[in-house]
């Protein structure tokens, strides 16, 4: 009956699942909605199910190039993937805008179907059927989150699309002061309905201790962009502090964290679940090799092992840079693969970098890239613990060297973060937070939260007024299905 109900499901999501997409003008409404399904406690579980598969659309390959892309720490390899290169270049416009809004609102039609209908099954117990409510507020705070940095403005969808109704499909894009009163709103409601700090088996699923690191961040977000001031700040550190209640830590390992074989681990506070056999490869394929140049340096092949995906985009030699030798986070999330040179006779031949961090696994001698995309883990907590911590004039010391002790060990001493003024303090943080989370998709949103896109990134530095791109055009696409929404200003 299981197996059935989530083959419904299935059937369910690829129906009625759309957003505010042309996908809702098109399909129909299918009977399973109502006559068949949301009937049992099994059938909202294969919905939740169905939310989480969704929401891979969104993690696999979107979630990278909207929120680290765009921060010029990588560079075109040796493979052609002119698709993203006016991301990395951050020459986007509204023919080339890179991914649209439509997975995430897909995400977004998949949780209002599950508050619309789940409050009306009977549950065994009341908890379970609170929790599963929670998972799906949780779900569309961190959907309009993301959007809402990306794009600004957003229509804002709260009910299910079911039928074709354009009264009902066309939105105008709502103020994103007011998009994010919609976020905080479904963080409340959420955090009221979770009953501990527990976690699911696998840590893929929202709960408590997740949710209360996204309400950090938001809150982290409306504090520095939204004039949300001291008040969010406090209100972001509170909730950080609430986090230490759960069981978590930091790992003695960082390579550790991101194994294949080490899901679900108590750094993990959500993560979006990758399988063999059930999902396709993530878009760190992309930063990989597919065949080892002639006369390869045998000890960093020993370290890459077997080949897989593309050498499409590799370091910039500043990000490398970044990583002092000791750093034991450089070993874990880059290896450099140099070839003999005759000129030199070493292994001096600069080849590329190749990201270890999601290296996934090997199966039947292929490399597949299917490590589970994290969304939040326990080190995030404390980066933001001191980010929010040093805007309100206290020391974020402790927070920063409990990153530092791990990253560099038995060279700790000599490397410790020492708090020096708030601006310093900043910058420092900010740092830690490329080298900590590389190729985790979140450098992007940091630097605008930081406001240092113009002091870093090289496309602003020399276009220092382009300041409107900073959001992201929407794409032709999205404007021409959706007549009630305007191009952000400047793409016009």
């Amino acid at each position: 009956m299981r197996k059935n109900n989530i083959l419904i499901f299935s059937a369910l999501i690829i129906v009625i699942g759309a957003g505010c997409t042309k996908t809702l003008e098109l399909e129909p409404v299918s009977s399973i909605s109502t006559a068949s399904f949301w009937k049992s406690e099994d059938d909202a579980n294969g919905a939740l199910r169905g939310m989480y598969i969704r929401l891979r659309s969104v993690t696999a390959t979107n979630l990278y190039l909207w929120g680290e892309s765009r921060s010029q720490n990588l560079k075109q390899s040796l493979g052609n993937d002119f698709s993203n290169l006016r991301l990395y270049n951050n020459t986007l416009d509204p023919t080339a805008a890179g991914p649209d809004w439509s997975s995430v609102y897909r995400v977004i039609n998949d949780v209002n179907l599950v508050l619309k209908y789940l409050p009306n099954i009977s549950f065994k117990t009341e908890a379970d059927k609170n929790r599963s409510l929670a998972e799906a507020y949780a779900m569309r705070a961190y959907c309009y989150f993301i959007m809402a940095k990306t794009w600004g403005d957003l229509p804002l969808v709260t009910d299910p699309t079911e039928g074709y109704d354009p009264s009902v499909i066309y939105k105008e894009r709502t103020p994103v002061a007011d998009i994010f009163t919609q976020i905080k709103n479904d963080i409340a409601q959420g955090l009221s309905l979770f009953s501990d700090n527990s976690f699911t088996a696998g840590r893929n699923r929202w709960s408590k201790p997740a949710l209360n690191a996204l309400k950090g961040d938001v809150f982290l977000w409306t504090a520095k962009k939204l004039n949300g001031g001291d008040e969010d700040l406090t209100t972001a550190l509170s909730a950080l502090n609430d986090v230490d209640a759960a069981d978590v830590q930091l790992l003695s390992d960082f390579g550790s964290i991101f194994d294949y074989d080490n899901k679900g681990n108590k750094e993990i506070l959500m993560a979006n679940n990758f399988l063999l056999n059930e999902t396709g490869s993530t878009f760190m394929q992309n930063m990989y090799i597919d065949a080892y140049p002639p006369n390869s340096d045998p000890a960093a092949a020993a370290i890459i092992g077997a080949v897989g995906g593309a050498s499409y985009w590799t370091l910039t030699d500043d990000t490398r840079q970044k990583f002092k030798p000791e750093d034991l986070r450089r070993t874990a999330t880059y290896t450099e693969l140099y070839s003999y040179d005759e000129a030199t006779s070493a292994y001096t031949k600069f080849y590329g970098c190749i990201q270890k961090k999601f290296d996934g696994m090997i199966n039947a001698g292929a490399r597949i890239f299917i490590d589970d995309v994290v969304l939040y883990r326990y080190a995030d907590v404390l980066l933001m613990k001191a980010e929010a911590q040093n805007a309100l004039s206290q020391d974020p010391s402790d927070a920063m060297n409990q990153i530092r002790k791990r990253a560099f060990g038995s060279n700790f001493s000599g490397n410790e973060f020492v708090s020096g003024s708030k601006e310093d303090n900043d910058n420092s943080i900010l740092e830690e937070r490329l080298l900590e989370f590389l190729y985790e998709g979140k450098y992007w949103w940091d630097i605008l939260r930081f406001d240092k896109a113009a002091e870093l990134i090289p496309y602003f530095q020399s276009n220092p007024t382009d300041t409107y791109k900073y959001l992201w055009p929407l794409s032709l696409s999205i404007l021409s299905t959706e007549p009630k929404v305007n191009q952000n200003p400047g793409y016009q």
